[in-house]
């Protein structure tokens, strides 16, 4: 995705759930954490309900170092997948999240 345009789109007033996400996933994308996961977290908070949000903000979580902040992010976006019948993303939210508690688990 084309970070620059994105960025202008917001700067030019068009802020959005989607936007945001898109914006959010190619900054993670391109290794900035940090950015991405403030993006991701304005997605979610635009939207609640935004399942991928939720999942792409635990990523970004995790890829930052935060597994408490990445383990929580997915806590609430199975619940929010639950609730929009979005079976494939709360069972790929709980893989992820299964995963990291047995990494955890493993260096404790």
């Amino acid at each position: 995705m084309d970070i620059p345009a994105l960025q202008r789109l917001l700067e030019r007033g068009r802020d959005s759930a989607l936007l945001r996400f898109g914006l959010g996933k190619a900054l993670l994308d391109e290794g900035d954490t940090a950015e991405a996961v403030i993006h991701l977290q304005r997605c979610v908070a635009q939207d609640p309900g935004y399942s991928a949000g939720w999942k792409w903000l635990g990523k970004a979580h995790l890829a930052a170092g935060d597994t408490d902040a990445g383990a929580q992010a997915w806590r609430e976006g199975i619940t929010v997948a639950e609730t929009n019948g979005d079976k494939q993303a709360a069972k790929e939210m709980a893989v992820f999240l299964r995963r990291l508690q047995k990494a955890n688990a493993s260096r404790a």
